[in-house]
């Protein structure tokens, strides 16, 4: 399994033959996404509205240079998207198993409820919760928020000890800027380690590979 992050929230996950599928996870309004660049997409995954996960006219561009592409999102998603003609759905497809993982209370901070959310086991092998860490449920791979105005890095830690995947890619975190990143990633790794688990601390647009 090829990863690498786009930013934020935003996951590029290309499996190798014989699946030979690729997937880019919430390419949202902080992504870095170079649409140009990209050879396949057969899944786009959106887990939720917020403009940090979903840009309307990120998705055009895909679509635009994709127009076979899958569009995976909540219901309201696939209701903009639809507007737009975008086909898109909220059903649970081929290598897509969806668990619960609701987005976090925003309020007071926000005058705001929060939006319908999906998370996502993919290919039975990675998850993303999108902005939870109410979620009890992790595949080899986990793509963990580490923080939000809404979440807290020592809870992201407690649940990635919980739930004791192989590998954890931290996500959420445009928010730090890169001396609080580096410092957090290095207690992180030394945590997760000790957890027998493998903390990926990831370079925005640099590929990795994880043996899954």
């Amino acid at each position: 399994m090829k990863i690498t992050k786009l930013g934020h929230a935003c996951l590029l996950v290309e499996m190798p033959a014989p699946v030979n599928r690729t997937a880019l996870f919430d390419p949202g309004m902080l992504s870095t996404v170079d649409v140009d660049s990209l050879e396949f997409l057969d899944d786009i995954i959106i887990t939720h509205s917020h403009f940090d996960h979903f840009s309307l006219d990120l998705i055009k561009e895909l679509v635009a240079k994709f127009p076979n592409v899958h569009l995976t999102a909540p219901d309201e998603v696939v209701e903009q998207l639809n507007m737009e003609s975008i086909p898109a759905t909220s059903a649970a497809s081929d290598g897509i198993v969806f668990f619960d993982s609701p987005h976090e209370v925003v309020r007071p901070l926000y005058n705001f409820d929060p939006p319908q959310e999906l998370g996502v086991h993919y290919l039975d092998t990675l998850s993303h919760p999108g902005d939870s860490h109410s979620f009890r449920e992790s595949k080899a791979v986990l793509a963990l928020p580490v923080q939000g105005p809404w979440g807290h890095p020592v809870d992201a830690v407690r649940i990635g000890l919980e739930l004791k995947p192989k590998y954890i890619i931290p996500i959420h975190d445009w928010h730090w800027r890169d001396e609080a990143r580096d410092s957090l990633y290095g207690d992180m790794e030394k945590d997760f380690a000790a957890a027998d688990i493998t903390f990926i601390k990831p370079v925005n647009g640099e590929s990795f590979i994880l043996e899954v």
